[in-house]
């Protein structure tokens, strides 16, 4: 008989927003529950469970983007060895260097 392969391991990024977001569903439940048990209304209870639905949908759909993006970065991500300077990263202490200054402490007249 031979084993069983090792379940696939979600990526570390995945497993902590799944985790987050199912605690978040299940504050969905809990809190409405509470609410009932110290006496609120039914109808205050199911418009707190309706608003943290909402909360937790829009948190889950920024959370998911934020990973695309974070993801596609990475993708787009130089190799380590390569080593690029932008525009306003120059080099060297050329005349150009530094913005607008003419020279010394003078008042520009």
């Amino acid at each position: 008989m031979r084993p069983l392969p090792p379940a696939p391991r979600p990526r570390p990024g995945e497993d902590r927003t799944t985790d987050l977001i199912r605690w978040a569903a299940f504050s969905c439940v809990l809190v409405p529950v509470v609410l009932l048990g110290y006496g609120a209304s039914l109808a205050g209870a199911a418009g707190t469970a309706l608003g943290l639905a909402a909360v937790t949908a829009v948190c889950r759909v920024l959370l998911r983007r934020s990973e695309r993006c974070a993801a596609r970065l990475l993708a787009d991500e130089p190799a380590p060895g390569a080593h690029h300077r932008g525009r306003h990263q120059r080099a060297g202490t050329g005349p150009r260097r530094g913005g607008r200054h003419s020279g010394g402490n003078s008042p520009v007249g």
